[in-house]
């Protein structure tokens, strides 16, 4: 790698807008998703839902996310990503937008799916246009601010913006009007956006986004032949598993922090809406320091898969440590403290891992790859609401669910470390490939 490579002046000015752009659909993404929490009292006064069917509902949009992203990433390889995540984001915005026309629990049902589904290829795209975009070099950085700190902003902004909206507007307008900014995004994605394969480059702008004789982008387009043989390698096994540790742990404090800090540590609800915000803002100071220290790495002659992986290992186990530091806290200032630790180092982790997918993967394969990671992630995340709150209940403490995440980042590092090499998963019949299970060396 040429440590010394120049950015050529107009890919710099592409890279800056795409990321912002990605960045902007990234957190609609998030206050999408997240609506229906902010709504959920007066959604369910108003239809008289039940408990169980509100569930039903939060459940909805998880499944169908979480399975879609398997074909999903295939698809932003096979078909690139302006088109794939320009349309999806229109689909997920027509389906956000539908929810204030809905009349009946089958309806609300029905755009739940659709918004999992149309969200579904969101992160994979933003991974592979960075793939496609920056050199293994420049990487880290963007893939952490398109990647990763969208589940770190989002939450700090969604309950005051989101609340202001429903209680403004009405909850059935505030799905609307989220929509239509959705399909304003689409608009400034078509416009500023053009895949690698449809855009003509001098001979610098080439150079520098060659990568072992291949433009990102411009190679054989990925078949289900390929797509299988992904699950030939054991770092496919370290990448699914090991983010959906990350997200475990992740989801604990997002779906739990709020609850955490009124029952455990009996602060009042206004005093909660303040101070479970300010781990988010720790969590996204860790994933933008840990793309860039992951740079610094390259720099310094750090294999790209190297300089992501190492930093996560070590992400994931003091992140591990303060999430045990806050089980056994004895004061509301230690345990905060702890928990903006682990937040801190678990979404450095978090975006460090979409580098690892990114330097790991096959060029035409690199959002297959990460969409099985995702699908890792997400089933992960999706348990760890549930296990928590059983953990919580049948103990009567939420320290032994602490506990719980604090050992699942653990394995988490462990899979990082032990089953994803420092070598790119090549197919098929490269010499330089991975070894497919079965076939590794001792």
């Amino acid at each position: 790698m040429n440590a010394n490579l120049r950015i050529p002046p107009r890919i710099r000015r592409l890279q800056k807008q795409t990321v912002a752009v990605l960045l902007f659909i990234g957190v609609v993404n998030i206050l999408d998703r997240s609506a229906l929490s902010i709504a959920n009292p007066l959604v369910r006064g108003e239809m008289g839902l039940s408990l169980a069917q509100m569930g039903l509902l939060l459940s909805a949009f998880a499944w169908a996310y979480a399975f879609c992203q398997l074909p999903g990433g295939a698809l932003v390889d096979r078909i690139g990503p302006r088109r794939l995540l320009g349309w999806a984001l229109i689909a997920w915005s027509i389906a956000q937008a539908a929810v204030g026309f809905v009349g009946s629990m089958t309806q609300f049902v029905v755009a739940r799916v659709a918004l999992g589904v149309g969200e579904a290829p969101t992160f994979t795209s933003a991974l592979r246009v960075i793939r496609e975009w920056h050199n293994a070099r420049d990487r880290s950085v963007p893939t952490a601010i398109c990647c990763a700190s969208p589940a770190t902003i989002a939450p700090v902004i969604a309950p005051p913006l989101l609340t202001w909206l429903m209680l403004t507007f009405g909850w059935r307008w505030m799905f609307v009007i989220l929509g239509v900014v959705g399909i304003l995004g689409s608009v400034v994605w078509f416009m500023f956006y053009r895949d690698v394969r449809s855009f003509e480059m001098d001979a610098e702008e080439t150079e520098y986004l060659t990568e072992e004789g291949e433009v990102a982008g411009r190679g054989t387009a990925i078949n289900f032949a390929d797509w299988k043989r992904l699950f030939g390698f054991r770092a496919t096994y370290g990448l699914l598993g090991g983010y959906a540790g990350i997200v475990y742990l992740s989801w604990v404090y997002l779906a739990w922090l709020p609850g955490y800090l009124e029952i455990e540590r009996h602060m009042s609800l206004t005093k909660t809406g303040i101070v479970a915000a300010i781990p988010f803002v720790f969590g996204f100071i860790g994933t933008i320091s840990a793309g860039w220290l992951s740079e610094r790495l390259i720099a310094r002659g750090v294999s790209p898969i190297n300089s992501c992986r190492i930093p996560l290992v070590v992400c994931m186990l003091l992140a591990a440590i303060c999430t045990a530091m806050a089980a056994e806290a004895g004061s509301d200032v230690a345990a905060v403290s702890a928990i903006c630790g682990a937040l801190f180092f678990g979404h450095g982790a978090t975006g460090l891992s979409w580098g690892v997918t990114a330097n790991t993967a096959p060029p035409n394969c690199t959002a297959s790859l990460g969409g099985l990671q995702n699908f890792g992630g997400y089933l992960g995340g999706a348990m760890a609401p549930t296990v928590t709150g059983f953990v919580a209940q049948a103990t009567g403490s939420f320290a032994p669910a602490l506990w719980a995440g604090a050992v699942i980042a653990l394995i988490s590092a462990g899979l990082y470390l032990f089953l994803i090499p420092n070598q790119r998963i090549v197919l098929p019949d490269s010499t330089t490939a991975e070894p497919p299970i079965g076939r590794q060396s001792a």
